[in-house]
């Protein structure tokens, strides 16, 4: 039985096709990979545009972080954070707190994001039945938001197109719109356009009442619902808006942590913000070891500890929280970080990254471009009446054929219903950068050209 064979009999994935099941044809095998590339079963060499899943941050193959993590299995392999300490886990959350904004030094580890994100708001219902608020239940996101999978951060997510019929948690979840101006049919300026989504953030908390919201959480940049880059100031009045009414803010930094848009952490060094909560993953162990947690500021744990806690404890926690094995792995991708400059280094080429991506606007296939840093999304866009169910698929099949085309020319992108997502290694290039433009624009004019084929008509 071949891997096809074995895949197509054995495996269920992530956001698996059911329609297809058991019928795959064309889903990448990969077989190994170095530095920003992977290899698949062909041997055919791909430069890893999505960096797995934004999170291979100094790339494949780092002898560093495979000796740190053979010492650490050798030496200690486990331990419980329910019931012991270990020096990695203390050494790891000492690094953290020192680059987190204002005072969130208090960190707690899980095994990834949406498990990061899920104890976040956990310990935000928590805190308000210790404080006698258990009123305060109501939680705003963002049209377009992703927060993870589990069945309390899949309910905060807004990503609306997902082929889906699961059940989420929504009678306390409320989306405003998301910050992108592409998605709204508005005549008015970045700045109008930040006055508009902040007046209805206003809005909305004074219609449900603040003292019954528990909590705002938003992505600085967000990620998975298509890269939406906030207007200029959004992230901050966002911020002092929800405090002005003592709403706790969650800084969802899963993706845009640790090194993404050249910082250690975006909030404050990007978007001038001072969350009580930043959660985080992905990137804090480049991707090798699974690992996640969040960042807690103390003003908010010194209302809910000590002999403010009214006896009780915050039940919750994984076997793999903290794990020892995944601590030493983050260490060394973080001392690999430092050692090659790399922050400065995602800054330097970052510029660059974005303004050659956007070359491609001149495709008419292409209705946008937006990014910053090391992450970007080029989307699709074509001229019908399609709407619903039809539209959809018309946009699932657009960018799946241009994906196969990336994949021709030695390029792996994610593709997110009609979007590709872009957000490589940060050890890229600007060699490798030009190379995949360059990919992206063969496969982009050739999905073009076979979409006029079949008649389909694209904007001037």
């Amino acid at each position: 039985m071949n891997y096809r064979e074995q895949f197509n009999r054995h495996l269920l994935h992530p956001w698996g096709d059911l329609p297809a099941l058991g019928e795959d044809a064309s889903t990448p095998i990969i077989v190994r990979a170095e530095g920003a590339y992977i290899y698949d079963e062909q041997g055919q060499r791909l430069l890893d545009g999505p960096a797995g899943m934004w999170c291979m941050q100094t790339g494949y193959g780092r002898q560093e972080i495979a000796d740190a993590v053979s010492a650490q299995i050798m030496q200690l392999g486990y331990a419980t954070a329910f019931t012991v300490i270990h020096p990695k886990e203390l050494e790891l959350a000492t690094r953290i707190a020192a680059h987190t904004p204002g005072d969130l030094n208090r960190i707690f580890f899980t095994t990834g994001g949406s498990t990061a994100v899920d104890s976040a708001l956990r310990l935000c219902q928590l805190a308000n039945n210790i404080k006698g608020r258990p009123q305060r239940k109501h939680i705003l996101s963002r049209d377009h938001a992703y927060h993870g999978s589990t069945f309390l951060s899949a309910s905060v997510t807004g990503r609306e197109r997902d082929k889906t019929a699961m059940d989420t948690w929504q009678e306390y979840v409320h989306f405003l719109s998301a910050p992108c101006q592409y998605y709204h049919d508005l005549e008015m300026s970045e700045q109008d356009f930040c006055d508009f989504l902040i007046a209805e953030l206003e809005a909305k908390i004074l219609e449900l009442g603040p003292e019954n919201i528990m909590c705002f959480i938003a992505e600085p940049v967000l990620g998975s619902g298509g890269v939406i880059v906030p207007p200029q100031d959004y992230n901050r009045r966002c911020w002092e808006t929800v405090k002005q009414y003592d709403i706790v803010y969650i800084a969802d930094e899963v993706v845009t942590a640790f090194g993404r848009l050249g910082h250690w952490f975006a909030s404050r060094e990007v978007f001038d913000v001072e969350p009580d909560i930043i959660t985080f993953a992905k990137g804090v162990t480049s991707g090798y070891i699974p690992l996640g947690g969040f960042a807690v500021s103390d003003r908010f744990l010194a209302e809910i500890s000590g002999d403010n806690a009214h006896g009780n404890i915050y039940s919750n926690g994984y076997t793999w929280s903290g794990n020892p094995v995944a601590c030493a792995a983050a260490l060394a991708s973080w001392d690999i970080i430092e050692r090659e400059d790399l922050l400065a280094h995602v800054r330097e080429v970052g510029p660059y990254f974005q303004a050659q991506l956007r070359t491609l606007l001149d495709i008419p296939l292409v209705g946008d471009v937006r990014g910053i840093g090391l992450m970007a999304a080029i989307e699709m866009r074509v001229e019908n009446d399609a709407h619903g169910d039809k539209l959809l698929a018309q946009d699932y099949a657009i960018g799946e054929l241009v994906d196969n085309y990336c994949h021709q020319f030695g390029l792996l992108v994610r593709p997110l219903i009609n979007v590709c997502i872009m957000s490589p290694p940060l050890i890229i290039t600007v060699e490798q950068i030009d190379d995949m433009v360059l990919a992206l624009r063969k496969a982009l004019l050739l999905a073009q050209a076979d979409l006029r084929g079949t008649g389909t008509v694209l904007p001037d």
